[in-house]
């Protein structure tokens, strides 16, 4: 798999261009800032972006913006940050499929970390709970509406998770993540759906719009 890089702190670029490697995967370039980054998937036609959020010049969201901006195209990203900026992080998740956003402090196993990246690529959505949980703070009054249970269900079905990943989380049975799920929906007022991926986009497009 083909990724380009964008980090602006040097030994962490340097450190994620010998990770990827050794997962497999070509880094084709790995830069700097925002404008490098457009130009380098403009060169190479990348099949993933991971990228910071702040970078130069004005270490502000220049790489969330960025990835706004690839993600038009449908350009899978996982944005790797230390920061939640929720305002472009809400857009970013609803830009459709094929997106991540993990924290840098709190990815704890390398393999985790490629995986996700390989889930993202495939077209998946990852999101760290902690983003979850900051998001999910934004819309306080629907979220009341969820018992606990349902509320700690719609943090992870938001990570990505499958129902049955779910239950071996929660030591549940599937038919009561099923039923937790239903309940969400219908409480949420969302419409059902045939495709996993897009429950979750409607459920993060809900909750953060």
């Amino acid at each position: 798999m083909r990724v380009v890089i964008a980090e602006d702190a040097v030994l962490l670029r340097e450190g994620l261009v010998s990770l990827l490697e050794r997962f497999g995967h070509q880094v084709a370039a790995a830069v700097g800032d925002a404008d490098a980054l457009l130009a380098a998937v403009r060169e190479h036609a990348p099949d993933i972006v991971v990228t910071d959020v702040r970078m130069p010049p004005g270490f502000a969201d220049e790489g969330l913006r960025a990835a706004l901006e690839l993600r038009r195209d449908g350009l899978p990203v996982l944005v790797l940050s230390q920061y939640v900026e929720q305002t472009y992080a809400a857009e970013l998740l609803e830009t459709g499929t094929g997106v991540g956003y993990l924290l840098k402090d709190r990815v704890g196993d390398v393999k985790e970390f490629a995986d996700a990246l390989d889930r993202v690529a495939a077209g998946a959505t990852v999101v760290d709970p902690e983003v979850v949980r900051q998001l999910l703070s934004r819309r306080r009054d629907p979220i009341s509406r969820l018992t606990p249970r349902e509320r700690e269900v719609l943090s992870l079905i938001a990570e990505g998770r499958a129902n049955a990943a779910i239950a071996r989380e929660l030591v549940v049975t599937e038919a009561a993540v099923a039923k937790h799920i239903a309940g969400i929906f219908a409480k949420l007022d969302l419409p059902p759906t045939q495709d996993g991926h897009r429950r979750v986009l409607a459920v993060l497009a809900y909750l953060t719009g």
